[in-house]
């Protein structure tokens, strides 16, 4: 059983979402929600073993149909794909449940596509094969289409179709530059391309550049990258807050994939085509962050706020990747798992907050009293504490590991850009704070008792997060060094898939 484990975290999902969309005309029921639930727990467990058996540094694979890699379809478990599925299952737990306390009730089939995202998420982490990632890309965008329609409204649809149309492009370019770098190099499978990039004649070299060029602004628009970020914010504000919640890993799916094919395909060993996205990823990663600055100081609704505060992120990680050193990228994964969890949680929060203020909503103006305001606010000076990266939750030790991996020039610009976007994140969360909860309000307390399903989703990804993340700060950051050095030498993931007697075979250019 072992041997198909990693398997599971896309055949578990869509399997459920099958199940969930089989009947769906029906009304939504209680055993509805068991199921996405269970299966979303289970999810969380099979993460937490797969990140277990990754622990040890060894990479396995799972060849589909028994063919084996270069020529078939193959899922790779090393430490960086096993870390993304964990974040995921946890973040998507949070989501569902708080799902259950009546946004799943405002449209239909949404345990079936949640389930079917998670299918394209965890796809897009586990694949070795670079077809295969697009193919996921796409499973996983189809289904964040009707999500981001669920329940409906004007701003939401006209939103939507800003979001789709974007993605179509992307997708279109996607699979233009998956079709120069297989006729540049004969192969699809991450690894072999990585062989026969290092390979290389020099009258190819030209095609891979702008296949991996092409690929890059793919993965850009993903990660929400300057020039490529301004259909975030409306995007990620308006869309439902469970929805929205898991959103928060879409912009990580970008940096990831950065991540991966650019210190695999295009890695140190790769002659002269070695990391050629650093001098782009680095400078607008700081133009994303200044940009992401603006945008939370000029933002008058917590929604956009929130939104506002991922594109910090991305930035922030962004200029980590663009820093390319072990160092650099530990801390940035650190960082990652800080952001995500504690992003989604606050997209979470800020709609129950919506829901307590009436008609107020979200928006930063003077509303009712709210009749839950005390833990709301508890919660919200906790989750703005640790996204705005004060000391001594997660956020404060994430950055201040990913200003200590800067080195020389890097620092002139990494410490000035990323502390005042620390302060103006800071700033707009006190003057959000300050609005809802503090300043005078008029008329009675108001607004129904949040469902407890909401109150334990919050609970999980704002709180446990950034506290389990500091309890267990020495743990997790010894994780994101192995995970970085081994991102650092691709070669053990490259003979595990290429044996030495395979090699011979397949890394001659065809």
């Amino acid at each position: 059983m072992t041997q198909h484990l990693i398997i599971l975290p896309v055949v578990l999902p869509m399997l459920t979402g099958i199940l969930l969309l089989y009947r769906r005309l029906g009304r939504l029921s209680v055993k509805k929600r068991a199921i996405s639930v269970a299966a979303t727990a289970a999810l969380v467990g099979v993460s937490v073993a797969l990140l277990c058996q990754a622990a040890s540094g060894e990479v396995t694979y799972y060849a589909l149909g028994s063919w084996q890699p270069p020529f078939g379809i193959v899922l790779v478990l090393d430490r960086l794909s096993a870390l993304m599925v964990a974040v995921t299952s946890l973040l998507a737990l949070g989501a569902v449940i708080h799902s259950c306390g009546g946004d799943d009730e405002k449209g239909s089939n949404f345990h079936g596509l949640f389930q079917w995202q998670l299918v394209g998420l965890n796809g897009a982490f586990l694949t070795g094969d670079l077809f295969n990632l697009f193919v996921f890309f796409e499973v996983l965008l189809l289904a964040s289409y009707a999500l981001l329609l669920h329940g409906g409204g004007k701003a939401r649809i006209q939103a939507s179709v800003h979001y789709v149309v974007l993605n179509l492009a992307g997708s279109s370019l996607f699979l233009i530059a998956v079709g120069i770098l297989y006729g540049a190099t004969g192969t699809l499978n991450m690894a072999d391309m990585a062989l026969r990039v290092a390979e290389l004649p020099a009258e190819r070299e030209g095609l891979v550049v702008a296949g991996a060029l092409m690929l890059l602004v793919v993965f850009g628009l993903k990660a929400a990258m300057l020039p490529l970020y301004f259909w975030l914010p409306r995007t990620y504000g308006y869309a439902p807050p469970p929805v929205a919640a898991l959103f928060a890993i879409m912009t990580k799916v970008g940096i990831y994939s950065i991540l991966r094919v650019y210190t695999l395909i295009f890695s140190d060993q790769g002659g002269g085509l070695a990391a050629l996205e650093q001098p782009w990823v680095w400078w607008l990663g700081l133009g994303t962050l200044v940009v992401a600055a603006m945008g939370v100081l000029a933002t008058r609704d917590l929604r956009l706020l929130v939104a506002y505060l991922v594109l910090v992120s991305v930035g922030t990680l962004l200029a980590g990747i663009g820093m390319r050193t072990p160092e650099a990228i530990s801390a940035l994964l650190y960082y990652l798992i800080h952001t995500t969890l504690v992003t989604g949680g606050l997209f979470l929060l800020a709609a129950m907050i919506g829901t307590q203020r009436g008609k107020a909503g979200t928006r930063l103006v003077k509303g009712r009293p709210m009749a839950e305001g005390g833990g709301l606010a508890l919660l919200f000076f906790l989750g703005s504490v640790a996204v705005a990266g004060i000391p001594p939750l997660s956020g404060a030790l994430g950055k201040a590991l990913l200003l200590n991996a800067a080195e020389g020039s890097q620092r002139l610009w990494l410490w000035p850009i990323l502390l005042l976007a620390g302060l103006a994140s800071l700033v707009a969360l006190s003057r959000a704070g300050s609005t809802m909860f503090w300043a005078s309000h008029r008329g009675t307390s108001g607004g129904d008792a949040l469902p407890w399903a909401q109150w334990f989703g919050v609970i999980l990804l704002v709180a446990a997060a950034p506290i389990a993340l500091v309890a267990f700060a020495g743990p997790v950051s010894d994780y994101t060094q192995a995970t970085a050095e081994q991102l650092a030498h691709p070669e053990a993931l490259i003979q595990t898939l290429l044996p030495a007697t395979e090699l011979s075979t397949t890394g001659d250019m065809p």
